[in-house]
């Protein structure tokens, strides 16, 4: 599983996640990421923010309800044997 790592801006720490599925949806890119590789975990659904052609990618936490239903039914489907609460 790839682990990346995020920089934030407000705290300015750097936070670990393990990538578990990347998908595109109307030409915007998606990751499902969680903290730990194993077990039950907290995921979060990231969205990134970057124009094209800038260096580092920029992501932005899925918040808003409808698109985090709409993406979470990817990643289930996806994955298969994952259930993903919101």
């Amino acid at each position: 599983m790839e682990k990346i790592k995020f920089m934030s801006e407000e705290m300015k720490d750097e936070v670990e996640f393990f990538v578990l599925e990347q998908t595109k949806i109307n030409g915007i890119s998606y990751i499902l990421v969680t903290d730990t590789e194993k077990g039950d975990a907290q995921c979060l659904i990231l969205k990134d923010m970057s124009s094209a052609g800038e260096a580092d990618s920029v992501y932005e936490i899925v918040d808003d309800d409808d698109e985090l239903g709409v993406i979470s039914k990817v990643f289930e489907e996806l994955l298969e044997d994952v259930d993903i609460e919101r």
